[in-house]
């Protein structure tokens, strides 16, 4: 009896069915972990995605805004290709105050001037620039010649700065402000979904393109604007009485999600 119960025993174990069955419940409860995981990372990668494009939109767009709003009046122009491009360019302000005495015409040519020094101070490998209406007061104009809106600067004394050569400003500020500027700064819209910051260019009389300007820093990404029929970049130049206005209006698309941007950004300075 003894014998017969240990056989018994020792022969105990699972089933064909039972095995069978373990497996079916293991596997199933595999692929429900397997899926909430798979889930779950997409879940993260997406909102990684959506969270990088909006951190890059973010930042394009406030340095843009910061941007516009230090730019010498009169210098923000833009220009566009509908198939490849639109570009903003303007000329930072570097420093800004009020002269006492300079070359303004009718007054006679002269080679030096007295103004009030701006707490940045003036670095004479800048050009001063007094009065510009026009962008081509800016652009087209020859900071080497010895008539118009922007010349260099040879040198400051104390409050007298001097010209290399006699120079005669065509129009005096009706609040004797002067600027200090240097290189031009453009943002371009492309139409591989990029927005590029070009910067280090000189004072170009037509607006370049971006071939021509170097390869850019890279500010975002996922731009979608039509460039022939969504622009992104509206620009309302000042008058006697309003601002200059640019209105950004760029739109991001990731993973099948869709924002867009309606900012104003107000040109405040005046000549």
């Amino acid at each position: 009896m003894r014998s017969s119960l240990g056989q018994r025993r020792n022969t105990l174990g699972f089933t064909l069915v039972e095995m069978v069955t373990v497996i079916i419940i293991l596997g199933i409860l595999v692929i429900g972990v397997s899926s909430f995981v798979i889930l779950g990372t997409r879940i993260f990668v997406e909102s990684t995605s959506v969270d990088q494009v909006l951190s890059q939109s973010r930042f394009a767009m406030e340095r843009m805004t910061r941007e516009l709003r230090n730019a010498l009046p009169n210098s923000v122009r833009v220009t566009s290709s509908p198939t490849t491009y639109q570009c903003i360019e303007f000329v930072p302000i570097l420093a800004s105050a009020s002269y006492v005495n300079l070359p303004v015409f009718p007054a006679s040519a002269a080679a030096n001037g007295t103004v009030m020094l701006p707490s940045q101070g003036i670095d004479t490998a800048h050009k001063m620039v007094l009065y510009p209406l026009l962008p081509s007061h800016v652009y087209g104009g020859n900071p080497a010649g010895s008539n118009g809106h922007i010349f260099d600067i040879k040198s400051v004394t104390g409050n007298q700065v001097e010209f290399d050569r006699a120079v005669q400003f065509a129009e005096a500020s009706p609040q004797r402000r002067y600027f200090m500027v240097d290189k031009a700064v453009s943002y371009c819209f492309l139409a591989n979904g990029e927005i590029r910051r070009y910067s280090g260019y000189g004072l170009v009389g037509t607006q370049p393109a971006p071939a021509s300007m170097g390869a850019g820093a890279l500010m975002a990404e996922k731009v979608t604007n039509n460039l022939s029929t969504q622009s992104p970049i509206h620009f309302t130049p000042g008058t006697l009485i309003n601002n200059a206005v640019v209105q950004l209006t760029p739109r991001f698309d990731v993973n099948g999600q869709s924002f867009q941007y309606q900012h104003q950004v107000q040109v405040v300075n005046v000549p």
